[in-house]
């Protein structure tokens, strides 16, 4: 089944999921620039959640440090393949996925240009993520915003592509059960079958329901 929507309401939900993570990301890095202590951990709900302020010279949750320039290629990369896809993208589900990446992407991106380098120099392509959140609960890593928006992108991507949409808006067939008889070719469903059906179907949910 094909649910194909309007270029201009993907592309503007696309724009707007990405400006959002974008302004929040390099928002909250500024106000972590100028507030947080760097290196130190800063409690915010006990140990579930931190403010550690680190400077990160490699990707996502501090993968691969010391390949600084390495990443800022691959984001400007990523960066037009988001934009060249864009425009083939019929599907609102599809939309969010590529806004949350090419949010987080820029974001990320915009500090490995604009960022000082591990020498404290500003330094074009090389310079160093600010990564602020904790979460020792979960994982040992320090992350930020565009972290989060670039991992919940790749989680809906695998959804979506195992639930066989598609980007340009169109659904894979369901696969028909071989055994699923059609209720018009069954000569036997009466009056009486159809009432004894639906008590099964209650046997069902109370049984569910003591389940839970």
């Amino acid at each position: 089944m094909a649910v194909k929507r309007p270029v201009w309401a993907v592309l503007t939900l696309l724009g707007v999921c990405a400006v959002v993570v974008y302004l929040a990301d390099q928002l909250s890095k500024f106000w972590v620039k100028n507030t947080l202590p760097e290196g130190v951990s800063n409690p915010v709900v006990g140990d579930f959640l931190q403010f550690y302020f680190v400077r990160n010279p490699g990707a996502a949750f501090s993968i691969a440090s010391g390949s600084t320039w390495i990443f800022s290629i691959l984001a400007a990369i990523v960066t037009i393949v988001i934009i060249v896809f864009a425009r083939k993208n019929r599907s609102i589900a599809w939309a969010v996925v590529f806004g949350l990446l090419l949010g987080g992407t820029l974001g990320n991106l915009t500090d490995r240009l604009t960022q000082q380098n591990a020498e404290g120099v500003v330094e074009f392509g090389h310079g160093l993520v600010i990564d602020f959140i904790y979460t020792p609960w979960m994982m040992p890593a320090i992350y930020n915003i565009a972290d989060i928006a670039i991992v919940s992108s790749m989680c809906l991507l695998v959804i979506l592509t195992l639930s066989g949409i598609h980007i340009d808006g169109t659904r894979d067939p369901r696969k028909k059960n071989k055994n699923e008889t059609p209720i018009g070719s069954n000569p036997t469903v009466t009056l009486q079958g159809g009432l004894t059906g639906l008590g099964g179907l209650g046997d069902g949910g109370a049984g569910g329901a003591g389940g839970n």
